[in-house]
């Protein structure tokens, strides 16, 4: 079992930067593929990006570019930085794994990031 605990949420200014951090419980860390996902109010949840073990990444089209998904499995613990932040990206922000040889799947709790002056 992984429990996923994030942390580094809150309010910040259109074109700030903000970092979040998503720390895995357990032993399984290099077999979980961990990616990012956001909910906008009134709006369905979105895949942000995904960091394989290996630390390849994807992106979504509306954060490429300005969001950086990393990785430390040394630590356990996988990031998201978000730079040049817009209005639009403030939502409820979940870490998500999915373990490559099991195919369980694991939600963080959610962190609220606001973007507003």
């Amino acid at each position: 079992q992984v429990q996923l605990v994030e942390s580094g949420g809150g309010l910040v200014q259109p074109g700030g930067s903000l970092t979040r951090s998503c720390v895995a419980s357990g032993s399984s860390f290099s077999l979980l593929d961990m990616s990012w996902y956001r909910q906008a109010p009134g709006k369905q949840r979105e895949w942000v990006a995904l960091v394989t073990p290996g630390s390849g990444t994807t992106y979504a089209y509306p954060v490429k570019g300005r969001f950086t998904i990393s990785r430390d499995n040394a630590k356990n613990t996988a990031y998201l930085q978000l730079n040049d932040m817009k209005p639009e990206d403030t939502g409820v922000y979940f870490c998500y794994a999915v373990h490559r040889v099991s195919r369980e799947k694991y939600w963080g709790q959610g962190t609220q990031v606001t973007v507003s002056s």
